[in-house]
């Protein structure tokens, strides 16, 4: 296929990029490259002969059209959002912008042109969204597809009502769509300011290794690149106007997540003190879920995918990419300061 992927400079989609490539697909690459994408992400296939990159924000409603026309795909994978809950509370607007107002002017542009091709059956939009608009679970349970909304931070409501503008786009209008929700995704290409990234660059740097609350936040952690070959799975395979739940299998409080990384680190960087002693428990954040847990056994049974990494295999490739790449993650992270206020 000839898939358009919007946030294709981005920590997941450059990772559906470069597995779209191996593959045998055709990408074109829409990003409007803002502060947490790079096209260093992609350099990797930016070479291939199809491959292409758009330098184009989703909310350009005249740039999107012409992408569309100029480079006629056979889908969409649309993954370009805002997705930082912090940020999102700090500054909401860009999340509502990007995200539904985003989401809208693309499903214009995708609607505009599946008409003007007469309707071709195997087109297809495909929505990637996350577990969060699923709202928080106690200590048991899992989010499955029929899960009620419940969104607790501007960042899931903002995804949740883009999931909710795709479904509508289906119903009303008949465009042809796949919605995806998936767990915490981790691995290599994370933008310093997510928790994985973080333990990991402050632990080496000697600095202090925050820790919302007590730690005892669950999440459920899938590794980027299991996530990718799920997602275009179910972009080729997945049944018309259905949800799938893409889950990691993996559930871990945050704390014993930072133990991990920091176990990872002692045998790979050791150093004269334990990386854990740098540990430091800092104000809980507003509206913090509890835990989130998917319930991922339809994508299992009717699309034969499921996880192929566990979260130790997955905390392991990840720690040896960032001690392998510095020259990657360097200038981003000195960006992620920067917008924390935390730089020196």
């Amino acid at each position: 296929m000839k898939i358009l992927v919007t946030g294709g400079a981005g920590f997941i989609g450059s990772a559906v990029v470069r597995q779209a490539i191996a593959d045998g697909h055709e990408i074109v690459n829409v990003d409007a490259l803002t502060y947490a994408a790079s096209l260093s992400n992609v350099a990797s296939v930016e070479a291939e002969a199809g491959y292409v990159f758009e330098h184009v924000d989703i909310c350009d409603a005249v740039a999107i059209q012409k992408v569309f026309d100029t480079h006629r795909p056979d889908a969409v994978m649309h993954l370009a959002a805002e997705s930082h809950v912090d940020r999102s509370i700090d500054g909401p607007k860009a999340f509502l912008e990007t995200n539904i107002m985003g989401t809208f002017t693309l499903l214009q542009a995708a609607m505009s042109y599946w008409e003007g091709q007469g309707k071709p059956e195997g087109f297809r939009f495909h929505h990637v969204s996350t577990d969060e608009v699923y709202g928080t679970l106690g200590a048991e349970g899992q989010f499955t597809e029929t899960t009620s909304y419940a969104p607790n931070s501007p960042y899931s409501a903002s995804k949740a009502a883009s999931d909710h503008l795709v479904r509508a786009w289906g119903e009303t209008y008949g465009l042809p769509f796949v919605l995806t929700n998936c767990s915490n995704n981790y691995g290599p290409y994370h933008f310093p300011e997510k928790l994985i990234p973080v333990v990991i660059l402050n632990a080496l740097a000697g600095k202090e290794i925050p820790i919302y609350g007590k730690g005892e936040n669950v999440r459920d952690w899938l590794y980027v690149e299991d996530h990718a070959v799920a997602l275009l799975k179910v972009l080729s395979d997945g049944e018309n106007a259905r949800t799938y739940n893409i889950g990691g299998e993996n559930e871990a409080t945050n704390l014993d997540l930072v133990h991990m990384v920091c176990a990872i680190l002692d045998e790979l960087r050791p150093k004269d003190a334990a990386y854990v002693e740098q540990i430091k428990f800092v104000t809980d954040r507003p509206g913090h879920d509890l835990r989130y847990a998917i319930d991922a056994s339809r994508i299992i049974d009717e699309l034969d995918w499921r996880p192929s990494v566990t979260l130790e295999q997955g905390l392991r490739k990840t720690v040896k990419w960032y001690l392998a790449n510095e020259a990657w993650w360097k200038p981003l992270q000195e960006v992620a300061e920067e917008r924390r206020g935390t730089k020196a």
